[in-house]
């Protein structure tokens, strides 16, 4: 990551626990908690079917990711982000690939990147897939649909995606569940434990994102 991007993500968490403090965040969430709570599992479905057809919509997937921390923790959020999150990857992709594919087509002529990612798609598969998304180049949910215009199989698309998306999601679940935790009352010590695992989880996440960021390097070269 750049160093602005470095200092904007840590603005963006700074913004996120200051608006936890000064607004009522905290009634909100225990209704809408209250709410999915009170449907069980189908809560928990029917988040995942907002975040998919969201997605699909073009609705950033950061903050959906993030609602889901806020909503579920972490555990149960990542699971269902990460579920949500591979569906909506695979409709995009079958979308592009059998449904709307000149529509796609257009879409992809306007980014500028796509024809050199379609080309190391072309030679290395699935693997420049999941560094690309652990280093996205595209934004997520344009992403899903020009995939499918490459000639990556379904299958290895599909694991590819899910894999090299995972620490990502678990980050933004956990700025989330962060935030969610931050509306309560904690001692010096709880808030520790708070930031460190939120800084070990960013650390990883940069490191990963770094070393497929050098791979792709040297997949275009």
């Amino acid at each position: 990551m750049s160093r602005w991007k470095i200092v904007a993500a840590v603005v963006a968490v700074a913004a996120l626990f200051a608006a936890m403090r000064i607004l009522p965040v905290d009634e909100w969430l225990r209704a809408l908690q209250q709410r999915v709570e009170g449907m069980g599992a189908a809560g928990a479905l029917l988040y995942g079917a907002v975040y998919v057809v969201g997605v699909l919509l073009f609705v950033p997937g950061s903050v959906l990711t993030i609602g889901a921390g806020l909503l579920f923790g972490l555990l149960w959020g990542t699971i269902i982000v990460s579920v949500a999150a591979t569906l909506a990857s695979a409709l995009g992709f079958l979308i592009a690939r059998h449904v709307m594919r000149g529509q796609v087509e257009k879409l992809s002529k306007k980014n500028k990147r796509f024809a050199a990612i379609d080309a190391a798609i072309r030679e290395k598969g699935w693997k420049v897939v999941a560094l690309l998304r652990l280093s996205p180049l595209v934004p997520y949910s344009l992403s899903n649909y020009l995939y499918g215009l490459t000639s990556v199989s379904f299958w290895p698309y599909v694991l590819a995606s899910w894999a090299g998306m995972l620490p990502g999601t678990v980050l933004y679940v956990y700025l989330g569940a962060a935030g969610k935790a931050a509306t309560g009352d904690k001692g010096f010590g709880e808030w520790a434990l708070l930031a460190a695992g939120l800084g070990a989880t960013a650390a990883v996440t940069i490191m990963l994102t770094r070393t497929a960021r050098r791979q792709l390097k040297q997949a275009r070269s």
